[in-house]
């Protein structure tokens, strides 16, 4: 019996140490899964504080790279991120309060995260088998735009719960809103409200009463960052709509308006056009390839902003430029349904800042930047490769003989565009009429090696694969830039110097306490010709405008410049494949080209160099309005060669041509074969100004003003020097003040020429243009070097003849 009560208090006291075991080991487990909590709750915490503080700099969004013209004026932003920031106080209370209803209808309630709909999104994601409700509040959202990816998994969901808690322990929930609001994207490159508000309706000032946001257009906005590519009013407006119906309706339920309220903003049907969001694209652009190669700044570090970057950007040629690519009467008429194409590059004489650039037309934000795509120059690389290199070897002047007969160059047999030879003809000739056998006989007398020099020196560069005279009439390997035309032709506009060429002229960041100056350009200026060589070569160029190939850049003031045009090299294809025209003024320098991105039989230019000579004089004409005309320097000799004229000119008069709205200006010729200087004083001129230098005794005036008055008077001076005889007697004319004239040049339709002749059937150049590559003979024609004589005497008076083929704007 004692046994049998031994053995149950036994049993009855292993099963009490059991119970007692159990309840310890379960008190054990439950003080470690409450210390693990704990220990990862703290973790979680502090894990988010972490994240934040070391992210601090990721709260201070960056709005923009601004750039500046070159008058210090604020002129465009670059950015990764289309943003301007606003505060909370600017945003219509409505906005806001649509943003939460939307997407987060307790945001004031909880600390960051709202477990309810945590609960609400497990359910959803349980049943569907995967992720697919998100939960997230506001904070949540702004923890993930900040610092995460937009992948969804239990990691960076966690990851972004702890940080929304850190971010509601250190901010306001107006904070938030006010971050969020500023962050979220768009679509359409538009980040933030404001921004979106711009993008969308034009709408700047969010709050004005007048002409801020209407409900529909909050409720719009509301509804995109959902999905931003989705729900946008310009990718894809009836979906737009319908989601800005959800909006509303959930404004309704929340009691934030009114039913009436609800359907007449639903009703709304609004189409937005898609537009560039980029200020001046093409320069842009250019800033960018311009600051990685200066400063080795890269486009994604410029484009989180925080720089400052002051350039030569002159905004009224930069607009004329872009309106001129806007205007289809300017261009050339193609052959097919796809639109010629141009670029155009506008240089500071003074000191080779690029004032305008232009890529295309039509040209988009990082598309193909046509004003630095090689092309082949034509006859406008003449004055490059051979009439400056031959003036400045002192032995050839304006006045030079030069021959113009059928002559072959070991095979290579250049031919004129007019398929006529004109016997001899002066170097001004040659220039003025864009002849083109002189200018390849030329560049045999003075040397291959001594043309590709030059052109070095003016930042054109060759190489041996360009070794021919086909180089003469623009036949290149890889072509020119429009940006490098301009860049060397401002040698000659400079009276032959040559400035660094470049855009950006400071970069400063401003990110920090101070803004600090981290690239500033450094001025490079070099002699590249003489003085007497550039002017010499002005006053050719600003033959060729008044009475040669480049007609239609003329303008009231000072125009040099050379037309280029080259014809396709597809068989069946008749027409021209490039054609430019590169001049200047005293002031600036610019190039212009225009032809197909890819020529082939069905897509080729009908027009000649006319169109990029009319574009010049429109856009420079805009570009300097309001701009005191100036001439170009009158350099004198050093120490004249030759006796000047001991008489004076005779018989000199002036009358205004009511009928062709001009003044002709004409003279006796003095026995000798002088050349003439023309002078002109307006009455509101100080002083008289060259006007043209001529071998003619018959100038036209077309640079006058309706009631304005004329002064004129001409000297004779020895062929290609300085030395001037006497002064004529001066005559003057009135200019009726009813004449009236077309602010720029008339935009009439061009006679049609044969374009420059395909240089050879060797293909050498890039796309398919061909140019010969001929090994060099003695010329057919022995050398004639130094001044000679006019070719033909000066014609007495007369009336301005119709315009011949070597008159016409066409080469």
């Amino acid at each position: 019996m004692n046994g049998k009560r031994r053995a149950t208090r036994t049993k009855a006291a292993k099963k009490k140490r059991s119970v007692g075991r159990w309840l310890f080991r379960a008190f054990v487990a439950i003080a470690a899964l409450l210390f693990c909590s704990m220990a990862g709750y703290l973790f979680f915490i502090l894990n988010g504080e972490r994240l934040l503080k070391t992210n601090l700099d990721k709260i201070d969004m960056a709005e923009a790279t601004i750039v500046y013209d070159a008058n210090g004026r604020e002129a465009m932003r670059i950015s990764r991120e289309n943003r301007e920031l606003i505060p909370l106080e600017k945003m219509p209370k409505l906005l806001q309060e649509a943003f939460i209803a939307t997407e987060d209808k307790r945001f004031y309630e909880h600390k960051g995260i709202d477990y309810l709909s945590i609960a609400r999104a497990l359910v959803t994601d349980i049943v569907h088998g995967s992720m697919v409700e998100g939960g997230s509040t506001i904070t949540q959202q702004l923890a993930k735009n900040l610092f995460l990816s937009n992948e969804k998994t239990l990691f960076r969901k966690a990851t972004e719960a702890s940080i929304a808690l850190a971010l509601e322990n250190n901010y306001t929930k107006d904070e938030i809103l006010e971050m969020y609001l500023n962050r979220i994207y768009f679509g359409n490159g538009a980040y933030g409200v404001k921004a979106a508000a711009k993008t969308y309706f034009g709408v700047t000032d969010l709050t004005d009463p007048q002409n801020g946001l209407k409900l529909w257009q909050i409720a719009t906005l509301a509804g995109i960052p959902k999905a931003p590519s989705y729900y946008n009013p310009i990718d894809d407006p009836e979906r737009s709509q319908e989601r800005r119906k959800v909006v509303l309706k959930l404004m309704y339920e929340q009691g934030l308006i009114s039913r009436e309220e609800e359907e007449q903003a639903a009703a709304v049907v609004y189409k937005p056009q898609k537009t560039n969001n980029q200020t001046y694209p093409s320069y842009a652009n250019y800033i960018i390839h311009e600051a990685e190669a200066v400063a080795h700044i890269s486009e994604a570090e410029l484009r989180q902003g925080g720089y400052k970057i002051y350039t030569t950007l002159n905004i009224k040629a930069q607009q004329a430029a872009e309106a001129a690519f806007a205007d289809s009467s300017l261009f050339p008429e193609g052959t097919k349904n796809e639109q010629v194409q141009g670029a155009m590059v506008i240089i500071n004489n003074n000191d080779g800042g690029i004032a305008a650039l232009v890529g295309g037309r039509n040209y988009q934000f990082g598309d193909y930047n046509r004003a630095l795509a090689k092309r082949q120059p034509g006859s406008s690389f003449k004055p490059i490769i051979v009439y400056g290199p031959a003036l400045e070897t002192g032995d050839w002047t304006a006045s030079s003989i030069l021959p113009d007969q059928k002559m072959s160059f070991d095979g290579y047999t250049p031919s004129n565009y007019d398929g006529k030879f004109r016997g001899q003809v002066t170097m001004r000739e040659a220039v003025r009429d864009s002849i083109n056998v002189p200018a390849v006989w030329l560049l045999k007398q003075i040397g291959i090696a001594t043309g590709m020099k030059f052109a070095a020196q003016l930042g054109i560069p060759l190489g041996p694969e360009d070794r021919n005279l086909a180089i003469a009439l623009g036949g290149l390997t890889n072509g020119v830039s429009p940006l490098q035309m301009a860049h060397a032709y401002s040698a000659f506009a400079d009276q032959g110097e040559l400035h660094k060429a470049h855009a950006i002229v400071k970069i400063t960041d401003m990110r920090g306490k101070e803004e600090r100056t981290i690239y500033q350009f450094k001025p490079e200026t070099k002699r590249v010709m003489s003085k007497k060589t550039a002017l010499a070569m002005t006053q050719m160029l600003q033959d060729v405008v008044q009475n040669g190939t480049g007609k239609n850049a003329r303008m009231k003031r000072p125009v040099a410049g050379k037309t280029g045009t080259t014809q396709t090299a597809v068989k069946g294809a008749l027409g021209n494949r490039d054609v430019w025209f590169v001049g200047y003024t005293p002031e600036m320098t610019a190039a212009v080209w225009m032809g197909y991105d890819h020529t082939d039989k069905e897509t080729y230019l009908k027009g000649g160099s006319g169109n990029p000579a009319r574009m010049f004089s429109y856009v420079l004409a805009k570009a300097l309005a309001g701009v005191k005309v100036k001439p170009f320097p009158h350099l004198a000799s050093d120490a004249p060669e030759a006796t000047p004229p001991a008489g004076k000119v005779a018989n000199i008069a002036a009358q205004y041509l009511p009928q062709d709205r001009q003044i002709a200006v004409t003279w006796t010729a003095l026995p000798g074969g002088w050349e003439y200087r023309l002078y002109r004083k307006g009455a509101e001129e100080s002083g008289f100004s060259l006007l043209l230098p001529t071998k003619d005794t018959t100038v036209h005036d077309l640079t006058i003003q309706p009631g304005e008055s004329y002064q004129y008077y001409v000297v004779a001076v020895p062929p290609g020097k300085d030395a001037e005889g006497p002064k004529s007697d001066i005559v003057e004319v009135a200019v009726p003040p009813e004449a009236t004239y077309s602010p720029e040049p008339t935009l009439s339709p061009e006679p049609t020429l044969s374009p420059e002749p395909t240089l050879s059937p060797e293909p050498t150049g890039a796309d398919g243009e061909q140019a010969p590559s001929p090994s060099l003979a003695p010329s057919a024609t022995p050398p004639l070097k130094g001044p000679r004589p006019p070719a033909h005497p000066s014609v007495p008076p007369r009336v301005p003849p119709a315009p011949s083929p070597e008159e016409s704007p066409h080469e």
